[in-house]
């Protein structure tokens, strides 16, 4: 009698719980996803001083992170809400692997930060810190998604083709693709009280994509915060928006009111084994009232990768790029910059790599000191972006490293 009794109980209980369940309301299905890279290299440049410096370089051998790929870590969330739509998020850090550093003081999700929607039908709408339309839809053309930004990068990337340009307190839209086509757009806050362009960074781009054939292009502006104030900010290394410092190639014109950048990327797939791209980037430092600078200071930059994929295991890449300043400034002579790289890698495994980067670059003509107009200094050798610049016209960087992916 006891036994029937308490079997009796569980199962009341048992339908009454299934019944409280019933009641309750289904939630959307959601994950979230860890991931991270570390990557670590032994590096040997030619030349090295300090930014700005003419003088004093010497050869150095060390350890440097992040040659091919950011040391980073990061969360990507994704929540169904049903209809095809989705809640989106990501948090993504970078660290420097030899000293387990930010690779930004000061920012703990320095790489992206951004919450949104997307949906199959309608595109994808976040909010944060993210990456411009301008970098997103040219980057899978462009020499850093190959080669890495160290030595990959235009000189000084003075076209913003690197990873670094993110954009802080940022609205993005991307839409799906339609027959070929994405467009995508981007306005950034500035945070000016009584001023909506002060600044602000805004930027635009188109790619379309059909079978062999790729072609994108896109524009980036970004507004200062005051009228030649430093397109960098105070601190000279980032303004309001998250844009990154100064290049030894574009050093003098730090104080710039606005910069702007016009590019177009293009990309041919031959088959299963070799690919090509190239790209093109008009980019203008404008002056303000209180600029060191006088006039619109442009550079025009152009460079090619050929990649050969002969073996699941195996990548190898070439690289050349011509960049060129206009005269301006009271410089007849601009500077001129020829870099070529080579890479090569090999799979240990599906998410361990070895890999080897050569570089070199010969710069001649001359460009802007850290005063501006009037300071005059031989344009020097400034391999990509990340590396000190060469004391000299010439530089050579070698590297021979490791990445692994989790």
């Amino acid at each position: 009698m006891r036994r029937l009794i308490v079997e009796r109980k569980f199962s009341q209980s048992a339908l009454a719980i299934a019944a409280m369940l019933a009641a309750v309301p289904s939630f959307a299905q959601s994950s979230v996803t860890l991931y991270g890279v570390v990557d670590n290299s032994l590096l040997y440049q030619s030349s090295q001083t300090s930014l700005g410096s003419t003088s004093g370089g010497h050869s150095v051998v060390k350890l440097q992170t992040a040659m091919l790929q950011g040391s980073g870590f990061g969360m990507l969330g994704v929540e169904d809400l049903g209809g095809g739509t989705k809640a989106i998020f990501k948090l993504d850090a970078l660290f420097n692997a030899n000293t387990g550093a930010q690779a930004y003081g000061g920012a703990g999700f320095n790489r992206q930060s951004w919450v949104g929607f997307t949906n199959p039908q309608y595109g994808k709408i976040t909010v944060g810190r993210q990456y411009s339309p301008y970098f997103s839809l040219l980057v899978p053309y462009n020499p850093v998604n190959y080669l890495g930004g160290f030595v990959g990068a235009h000189p000084g990337d003075v076209d913003a083709m690197d990873t670094i340009w993110r954009v802080n307190s940022s609205v993005a839209y991307i839409s799906p693709q339609f027959a070929g086509f994405t467009i995508g757009g981007m306005y950034a806050f500035g945070g000016v009280a009584g001023s909506v362009n002060s600044g602000s960074t805004w930027s635009g781009a188109v790619q379309y994509a059909a079978g062999p054939v790729g072609i994108a292009a896109g524009v980036l502006r970004i507004n200062n915060s005051t009228a030649g104030g430093g397109a960098y900010g105070t601190a000279s290394t980032v303004n309001s928006n998250g844009e990154v410092g100064i290049s030894a190639v574009t050093n003098g014109y730090q104080t710039a009111q606005a910069q702007q950048r016009v590019a177009v990327a293009a990309g041919y797939t031959f088959n299963s084994a070799w690919d090509v791209s190239a790209t093109y980037a008009n980019v203008q430092y404008i002056p303000g009232i209180r600029s060191a600078f006088t006039s619109t200071a442009t550079f025009n930059v152009a460079g090619a990768v050929l990649h050969w994929h002969p073996q699941p295991s195996i990548d190898l890449a070439a690289s050349y790029s011509y960049t060129r300043a206009t005269a301006s400034n009271g410089i007849s002579d601009p500077a001129q910059y020829h870099q070529g790289v080579l890479f090569e890698s090999y799979s240990v495994s599906k998410n361990t790599v070895l890999y080897a980067l050569q570089a070199f670059q010969r710069s001649s003509g001359k460009t802007l000191g850290t005063a501006g107009a009037g300071d005059f200094i031989n344009a020097t050798a400034t391999i990509g972006d990340g590396l000190s610049p060469s004391s000299s016209r010439s530089q050579l960087a070698a590297s021979i490293g490791v990445v692994h992916r989790f």
